[in-house]
């Protein structure tokens, strides 16, 4: 089994953890390489390991693209949802085939009126979402638009379209729903909204979103699951469903469920201690 590693943070080499994980697959034959860039898969690999939490799943995502490369999250980090597996599990799950490939969707964003051509390693995909939001001290005034029908302007700090994967991230930081990863929804969610009836909305994943915003600053700020660029005011995104997905491997372990309760303590209340 050739086996690709992406560590972004260099510090977790060290970690012994890592190692014996390194040391089980390689006693097992396993090729393994290091990666950092995405011309460093141009040989393919059978599996990509991200190697720290969610931050570095993300990055590993980018660097994947639409290879069909699936990815593995290894956790070594703080929060790890989508890097929810421990080294110690990984090498036998593996080795015997005890995994399943889960289909994540992938966002896609267009910018108009940003040149991006001069960005380095710029890719308009995103797994978790997409955000606007203000630079400056003034809200923006948000227009979104739903395959060509325009909804109300919004007041706001910002808003962001997340995919069903996104919605236990930046989304459900700012009350947007959970949904299950499988589900084939986009969440529009406004950022810190200035107006007491504003809600998030939930539309099918064959919506194309249109963003676009009023702002007395020069400039606004655009993410893309944790990477970050500026945007002036006549900027406009549109936003669709990528024509590939991620392909995100889950151990037989593995459960959204447990993971929303082990991981966010959903549900917690002292009534249902033993």
């Amino acid at each position: 089994m050739k086996l690709a590693l992406y560590i972004k943070d260099k510090s977790l080499a060290s970690d012994p953890r890592l190692a014996a994980m390194k040391e089980a697959l390689e006693k097992a034959s396993c090729d393994l390489f290091e990666i950092e860039t995405p011309e460093d898969l141009a040989g393919g690999a059978d599996a990509l390991l991200s190697i720290g939490g969610d931050g570095t799943f993300l990055s590993a995502a980018k660097r994947i693209g639409d290879s069909g490369i699936p990815v593995l999250g290894v956790n070594l980090g703080r929060l790890g949802f989508l890097s929810e597996n421990r080294p110690e599990d990984v090498p036998a799950s593996l080795l015997e085939g005890r995994y399943t490939l889960e289909d994540r969707a992938l966002l896609k964003t267009e910018i108009s009126g940003l040149d991006v051509s001069g960005i380095e390693g710029f890719s308009p995909y995103a797994l978790n979402e997409i955000s606007v939001h203000r630079s400056g001290a003034a809200m923006l005034g948000v227009n979104v638009s739903l395959n060509g029908e325009q909804l109300p302007t919004v007041w706001a700090d910002g808003m962001l379209v997340a995919t069903s994967s996104g919605s236990t991230a930046y989304s459900l930081s700012v009350g947007g729903p959970i949904c299950s990863p499988d589900s084939r929804v986009l969440i529009i969610a406004p950022i810190a909204p200035h107006n007491l009836n504003v809600r998030p909305l939930i539309v099918p994943d064959t919506t194309e979103v249109g963003v676009s915003w009023q702002s007395r600053d020069d400039k606004v700020m655009v993410t893309m699951d944790n990477r970050t660029l500026s945007a002036g005011r006549d900027a406009v995104l549109r936003i669709s469903m990528a024509r590939f997905s991620l392909k995100r491997i889950r151990l037989e372990k593995s459960n959204f469920i447990n993971a929303l309760e082990s991981k966010l303590f959903w549900g917690e209340d002292m009534r249902n201690k033993p």
